[in-house]
């Protein structure tokens, strides 16, 4: 039997923004169409700890997600605070992830249309074509193993160590992950890598022959968008949580 949820303003001041933040890239991939009907997982490790971690109630459509109806699990799968149960490859991946990657405070592991398709297809590593896929020139670790679900910990722990040093992974025949110190950092790098999945998969689907760039310019791009991505991924959350303010405010409740 899962603890009832304590009052929750707040435990503590980081705790509670985790949520509020974990709800609102929740109701965001429900809004952008890269949530999946009852699946699909964004977590955020307990801070302070990396054996617990939240994460929704199996059930619930993302678009149903609140600050507080998250729950926390620990690495077991035993509910620590809330109502319901997680599901199993959630607890198989992020558990894993969140154990062994110091980088990992928050994995949000999504199929989304586009990265699906680059997981999806022979040749899935994503070429210089435009200046947004220069953010991820040495930033994608490609996980070229299908083992089908990820229904047991050895898998979740062999989908966890493909990341290397890397915080974005592209998952073969599966989906894509992305892993941060916070909310913000994550979605920041999954909001560009769906972006520039859709920008690659039009360029692919016209026929047309790709004009890619050296890997050297790439980087010189890289470096300067690297310049402002601090300030730029604090301000992108925020940005769209004023949104979610605006039009779902119940999100944060």
């Amino acid at each position: 039997m899962a603890t009832p949820l304590r009052e929750v303003t707040p435990q503590s001041d980081a705790l509670w923004q985790a949520r509020v933040d974990l709800a609102a890239a929740h109701r965001l991939m429900s809004r952008f169409g890269w949530d999946d009907n009852i699946f699909n997982h964004l977590t955020h490790a307990v801070p302070g700890r990396n054996d617990q971690f939240l994460v929704k109630a199996h059930g619930l459509l993302m678009s149903e997600v609140t600050a507080s109806n998250l729950i926390i699990s620990d690495a077991d799968g035993n509910i620590v605070e809330g109502d319901g149960v997680i599901e199993r490859s959630a607890l198989h991946i992020h558990a894993a992830i969140h154990l062994d990657n110091e980088d990992a405070a928050c994995i949000l592991h999504v199929h989304p249309p586009y990265g699906t398709w680059l997981a999806s297809i022979q040749d899935n590593r994503l070429k210089m074509t435009n200046q947004n896929t220069a953010r991820f020139i040495d930033r994608i670790a490609y996980d070229d193993v299908y083992n089908a679900g990820a229904v047991e910990r050895g898998e979740g722990e062999r989908i966890g160590g493909a990341f290397g040093d890397k915080r974005v992974a592209v998952h073969a025949n599966h989906g894509v992950t992305t892993i941060g110190p916070s909310v913000a950092e994550a979605f920041y790098d999954l909001y560009y890598l769906e972006q520039v999945c859709m920008e690659y998969h039009l360029l692919y689907s016209s026929g047309a022959e790709p004009r890619v760039f050296s890997d050297e310019i790439a980087r010189t791009v890289q470096a300067q968008i690297d310049e402002d991505r601090p300030v730029d991924v604090e301000l992108t959350l925020a940005a769209w949580k004023r949104v979610l303010d605006r039009e779902q405010p119940d999100y944060k409740e």
